[in-house]
């Protein structure tokens, strides 16, 4: 199974990026998007000068509870840089979910309660609501860390998310300014509270 069947059967079709849209990313915006591909994961990014955003993080079945997760995630943060990633709240029928924030919270990843995120899939055509987690290396105040989070989500969703959706899903994301909203205090639950 190739990398992309792999990352296309372990996530729901709402979050999925067509095969020609990953390529296109890899193949025109190399110099940020990258895949870290072994025989027992495949990790999809964007590295940029100020922040790391995980796009797909995907470990087989046969190789949980191994440290692979945690090596992926060590290998990322010795960049001394911000990383970002998107979660599905969770879905107490997919017992995935639920793991794989556990999984954030123990390698020190933060929930970023300021950022909204709802975007329609042109997939689907629903509304998915996603979480935003960090880790950062800096010990910057919460806020200032959040509003970079917020910022570097923006440049994500702009120039990857949305990166020639027309052409390959047939029509448009919505703006950014619809998707993804700040609040600085925003008394939203903390999605890793309860975990």
């Amino acid at each position: 199974m190739n990398w992309y069947e792999k990352l296309n059967q372990y996530f729901p079709i709402e979050e999925m990026k067509s095969r020609e849209h990953m390529e296109a990313l890899l193949k025109e915006k190399g110099d940020i998007y990258h895949k870290d591909e072994g025989p027992h994961h495949v990790v999809m990014y964007v590295e940029t000068d100020d922040f790391l955003f995980v796009d797909y993080v995907f470990v087989s079945r046969d190789a949980r509870g191994q440290g692979l997760g945690h090596k992926i995630i060590n290998k990322l943060k010795a960049k001394q840089k911000p990383i970002i990633l998107e979660v599905e709240p969770v879905d107490y029928e997919d017992s995935d979910s639920e793991k794989r924030l556990r999984f954030y919270k123990r390698e020190g990843f933060e929930h970023a309660q300021s950022i909204g995120y709802r975007r329609r899939s042109l997939a689907t055509n629903e509304v998915n609501q996603m979480e935003i987690l960090y880790w950062s290396p800096s010990d910057e105040a919460e806020e200032v860390i959040q509003r970079k989070i917020y910022e570097g989500m923006k440049k994500t969703y702009e120039s990857i998310h949305t990166y020639r959706d027309k052409e390959f899903y047939g029509r448009s994301y919505q703006d950014v300014d619809e998707v993804l909203t700040y609040e600085q205090k925003n008394n939203t639950e903390n999605i890793l509270d309860n975990l």
